[in-house]
C-alpha cells in the first residue's frame, strides 16, 4: 500500500497518499504558491450526479473560517460545510490509460455514480 500522510483536525481524519500529496506539491510548484502559506482546498459542493461532488483547487492562504489541517508536507484548507463531509476520507492520485487524476474513498458515502467524483450522504 502506498504511504500516507493522516490528520487529525476539527474532529475529523482525513487521509493523503504519498502520490497525491506529491501531485499536490506539482501544482503548487507551477502555481509558484509557497508550501509555508499555502494549501490544498478541499471543498464538498452541491452538484454532481448524485447530490455532492468535490472540488479541490490550489490557494495562497486559508480564508478566515477555515479548518486548517497540516499534513506532514501540505497543509489542507476546508470550510465548514465540507468538513461535516470528510470524517474518514482518503484522497489518492491515479495514473491509467484512461487518464489520471484525484479519486476520493469516503465511507460516509451512502451512494455513488460511475464518474467516481460525485457522492449521495
Amino acid at each position: 500500500m502506498a504511504t500516507v500522510e493522516q490528520a487529525q483536525s476539527s474532529g475529523i481524519q482525513i487521509t493523503v497518499t504519498d502520490k497525491a500529496v506529491n501531485e499536490v506539491l506539482k501544482f503548487m510548484d507551477a502555481e509558484k504558491v509557497p508550501v509555508e502559506s499555502g494549501g490544498l482546498r478541499v471543498s464538498v459542493l452541491p452538484g454532481g450526479c448524485s447530490g455532492f461532488k468535490y472540488s479541490l483547487n490550489i490557494e495562497e492562504q486559508p480564508l478566515e473560517d477555515d479548518h486548517v489541517i497540516a499534513l506532514e508536507r501540505i497543509r489542507m484548507f476546508v470550510d465548514g460545510f465540507s468538513l461535516q463531509y470528510l470524517n474518514g476520507v482518503t484522497v489518492d492520485y491515479v495514473s491509467s490509460m484512461q487518464g489520471s487524476g484525484f479519486t476520493f474513498t469516503n465511507p460516509n458515502a451512502t451512494g455513488g455514480c460511475g464518474c467516481g467524483s460525485s457522492f449521495t450522504a
